[in-house]
């Protein structure tokens, strides 16, 4: 991500995190009418104990010193989480330091981590890249998503498919809900790996193939490990309720397993009933 690329981020990150906020939540008066929701600039330099000046500056993503004490007050005045923080300050210090990687991502499963997934053998799960990339997944996850052995590697992008195939947006009972909890995870992805020029490309790509994109990418949330119970109706087994449980894998390669835990004795058992029939 070149500096203008990282600089526009963080402007569109604090221009959305101030929208959330209302002035009563934050202790000031309403005022007059407004014309946009959340809070001023003016209201969020004065929570942050900052110039408006400075503060507009910075979120005009202009180039300007930035300190992390500085940084700390707005996050504080924007009441960002510990995910957003990094978010936060990730594009806003230019002082990445991450770890390095390759042009090209070929992450692969060991064979413990396969074991793991399917012995979850009624919890679909997969397992993604620092890039959403599709690398594993188990029988559960077949049955319940799609197979994923007939999409082609090149194609399997947990992001990507959400949007691109239409089983995957008629099974969620509230698709943007479901779509959400990605692209936060992939939001922390993208402040995390600043210097991969991979996310920028990615999202510019997305936001041209599809019309919905841009919306949900700009009011996503900042979350490693969102906790989101979510309704699905299959074409086959009609109703079901599951819980998303996130977690980093540890080791060099930067793995995620997304598990989805039946949240009801029901789903379980038509998930049971659905993987014997086929």
């Amino acid at each position: 991500m070149n500096a203008e690329t990282r600089l526009e981020a963080l402007s569109a990150f604090l221009k959305s995190q101030r929208a959330k906020i209302s002035p009563l939540s934050a202790g000031l008066p309403e005022g007059p009418r407004r014309r946009t929701p959340g809070l001023r600039r003016e209201e969020v330099a004065q929570l942050a104990g900052v110039s408006t000046t400075w503060y507009t500056w910075l979120e005009q993503g202009r180039d300007i010193k930035v300190s992390v004490s500085v940084l700390d007050n707005i996050a504080r005045a924007l009441r960002l989480t510990a995910d957003e923080r990094k978010y936060l300050y990730s594009l806003a210090l230019d002082t990445h330091t991450g770890p390095d990687f390759p042009p090209e991502t070929h992450s692969e499963m060991r064979p413990a981590l396969l074991k793991i997934i399917r012995e979850l053998k009624y919890s679909p799960t997969i397992v993604t890249d620092r890039r959403c990339q599709i690398v594993g997944w188990n029988e559960a996850a077949r049955h319940v998503f799609l197979d994923f052995e007939q999409v082609p590697a090149a194609q399997r992008n947990l992001i990507r498919l959400l949007f691109a195939r239409k089983e995957l947006q008629r099974l969620a009972v509230n698709w943007e809900d479901f779509v959400g909890g990605f692209l936060a995870i992939f939001r922390t992805y993208y402040g995390q790996y600043v210097d991969d020029e991979w996310y920028t490309e990615f999202l510019r790509d997305m936001d041209s193939s599809y019309p919905d994109f841009n919306r949900l990418w700009q009011r996503s949330t900042v979350n490693n490990a969102p906790d989101v119970l979510i309704e699905f109706r299959h074409s086959k087994a009609g109703k079901m309720l599951f819980e998303l449980t996130s977690m980093q894998v540890h080791g060099s390669a930067d793995l995620r397993c997304i598990i989805y835990t039946p949240a009801a004795n029901g789903t379980e058992m038509k998930l049971m009933k659905l993987m014997q029939k086929l």
